[in-house]
């Protein structure tokens, strides 16, 4: 069933442009709220509108036992996930949509140096070569020296290393709790984590607010549902190179609603960025096929 299932190279890139559209959408309901609220209180309101989804699982996960160990890494990852939002929120607000996206699209890579370090996978050349070339894509995008950096562009910046170490605790949650479980600890943990920084300097919330985030919220659900589709029906070979688009919707919508220019230099980075990634997945998913193949030919493999 999964081998047909990962076949449907159309199924995924149309979940996958799905998945991009929604999370555009994200952007640009995070873009519209701007600077009208602080960053950690419009981000507290984009999970807590979250919580009724997953109120059902609070019981189950406190049931199951989990080790200390893991619910220490429950905790790193909510405090990641809290500075990275909150950072993200901050840069959404102040730089194009085009831009926050485009640097976005770094978090893999630095998922890559990082878990080569940190979870035992290695730095092979490879990997090290992608890394700079997708690093180099960012300064194209941020042309230091050519202009300013301004303190969105840091934001960013930080956010995308934070979301990382993020994503480098799920993926050790991964081995021993359920995915389910690790999206609704996300969840409760940001908002959790939010709360007291929203409360600091919390500001009234006109309706337009509320359902702008409410509305936010719901894309960033889709956009992971989707992305999970299609992940499911095709090879990240296929469908990673489709989530380019989003900088192109991105510039888009920041130049039809928010009279944002479109940037050709920003294109160009994302591109080198993505084509970065592409490449890695790609040249990793070989690489895999090829051990399998030895390990069949040396157990005497399938006859026939």
């Amino acid at each position: 069933m999964w081998v047909r299932l990962a076949n449907r190279p159309v199924a995924g890139i149309i979940w996958m442009l799905i998945s991009g559209v929604a999370l555009v959408g994200v952007n640009g309901a995070v873009k519209y709220v701007g600077t009208s609220l602080p960053a950690p209180q419009a981000a507290f309101i984009r999970f807590a509108v979250s919580l009724p989804l997953f109120a059902l699982m609070i019981g189950p996960i406190l049931r199951a036992h989990y080790s200390p160990a893991v619910w220490r890494l429950f905790g790193l990852r909510g405090i990641f996930h809290v500075g990275g939002v909150i950072l993200w929120f901050y840069a959404m607000a102040r730089i194009p949509v085009a831009e926050v996206s485009a640097i976005g699209f770094l978090n893999p890579v630095i998922v890559l140096v990082l878990g080569g370090i940190l979870l035992g996978e290695g730095l092979s050349f490879r990997r090290i070569m992608v890394a700079i070339l997708a690093f180099g894509g960012a300064l194209i995008v941020l042309r230091p020296g050519l202009r300013e950096i301004a303190m969105g562009h840091w934001a960013q910046l930080g956010a995308a290393f934070l979301f990382a170490g993020g994503y480098i605790c799920a993926k050790r949650l991964s081995a021993s709790v359920p995915a389910g479980v690790i999206v609704a600890m996300m969840t409760f943990s940001s908002a959790l984590g939010l709360l007291p920084l929203a409360l600091l300097d919390w500001q009234p919330v006109a309706l337009w607010q509320m359902l702008t985030l409410t509305v936010g919220a719901g894309c960033a659900t889709l956009g992971h549902y989707a992305m999970t589709r299609a992940f499911a029906a095709a090879p990240l070979a296929v469908t990673q190179p489709v989530s380019f688009l989003q900088i192109l919707w991105s510039a888009l919508m920041g130049a039809v609603l928010f009279h944002e220019g479109i940037d050709p230099w920003v294109i160009l980075g994302g591109a080198v960025i993505i084509a970065a990634i592409s490449f890695n997945i790609r040249a990793e998913a070989q690489a895999r096929r090829v051990i399998r193949a030895a390990d069949g030919a040396g157990t005497g493999g399938p006859v026939g």
